[in-house]
């Protein structure tokens, strides 16, 4: 159902190219540098807020790090139980699907690993400690609740998020801790093929599922956004707590409110707006629902 030109064999090879270890990575003399921001400012939408001066906004940006990559741990809870559960499906038939499809596993689990070890470093070394959402593993249960469709949708969109963020920003801002500049750009590696794995997933849900499946995973994706946004809300609320605690500050009201705006605005383009409004995901929207697509059009402004 769509024109793409992904196959699982191609994939594979590609995908066993990319040779990384997550001790490669962070850890031992591999430390994050404090001095330096974690996240462009297209993500974490710092620079703007007047009430902050510099070594303020460079902590928050900092903070929007550690929530940034606790988020994307959300995300892996979610989609390692799907893809094993379709890994499964395919077993006994075309086994290179099912070589791509462990590959695909084997990853996601890798950068669970990777995320958990880079919070065990900002941990150890920034001022205070910093609240995260969770637990993970109830918003796992929730998302895997939607259709097989819906998930995939999602998971879709979120793959080629990861591809927007880096090459759109991460890439080519040298002002970043080269450590997390590196973690990022790793995680795209592997992203980059996913993105295509799942689309030849999506495929063949909307194909089996048929008009009825292709209907209902589109509801999902987007109660599935509104109850992220939800989680976003609640983890920029726990980010300024942290703020106030490692800048040693009572903010007023008007300031609550003006750091609140501009985070709220960036946790939202950040994890759904760029998403949603990838070309490739609304590719893939319009080729299965035309009416989606169209939907989906609608609602994207909200979020960026």
């Amino acid at each position: 159902m769509l024109s793409h030109n992904y196959q699982y064999a191609a994939v594979l090879t590609d995908s066993l190219k990319v040779s990384w270890k997550v001790e490669d990575l962070i850890g031992g003399d591999k430390k994050l540098d404090f001095s330096k921001p974690f996240l462009p400012d297209s993500l974490a939408g710092v620079n703007g807020i007047k009430c902050l001066d510099a070594a303020g906004k460079l902590k928050l940006n900092q903070i929007r790090g550690n929530s940034y990559l606790h988020l994307f741990g959300f995300v892996e809870e979610f989609i390692l139980p799907f893809v094993l559960e379709h890994t499964q499906k395919a077993v006994h038939g075309d086994q290179i699907a099912v070589r791509a499809l462990v590959t695909f596993a084997e990853e996601e689990a890798k950068h669970m690993h990777l995320f958990q070890r880079f919070a065990e470093e900002f941990e150890k070394g920034f001022p205070v400690k910093c609240g995260v959402v969770g637990p993970a593993k109830d918003v796992a249960k929730v998302v895997l609740g939607h259709s097989s469709l819906g998930v995939a949708l999602v998971t879709l969109m979120l793959e080629w998020m990861t591809q927007r963020h880096y090459l759109d920003s991460v890439k080519t801002d040298q002002a970043l801790d080269t450590h997390f500049s590196e973690l990022l750009r790793h995680h795209w590696m592997e992203e980059s093929q996913h993105a295509k794995l799942d689309t030849l997933l999506v495929d063949e849900l909307a194909t089996k599922g048929g008009p009825d499946a292709i209907a209902k995973g589109f509801e999902d994706v987007l109660a599935i956004g509104g109850a992220f946004d939800g989680l976003l809300a609640a983890q920029q609320k726990l980010d300024l707590e942290a703020l106030s605690k490692v800048t040693n500050r009572q903010f007023t009201d008007a300031e609550k409110a003006e750091i609140t705006a501009a985070q709220v605005k960036a946790y939202r383009w950040t994890f759904l707006g760029s998403g949603l409004s990838h070309p490739n995901f609304l590719k893939t929207a319009g080729e299965l629902s035309p009416a989606a697509a169209k939907k989906i059009g609608e609602v994207v402004p909200v979020f960026s």
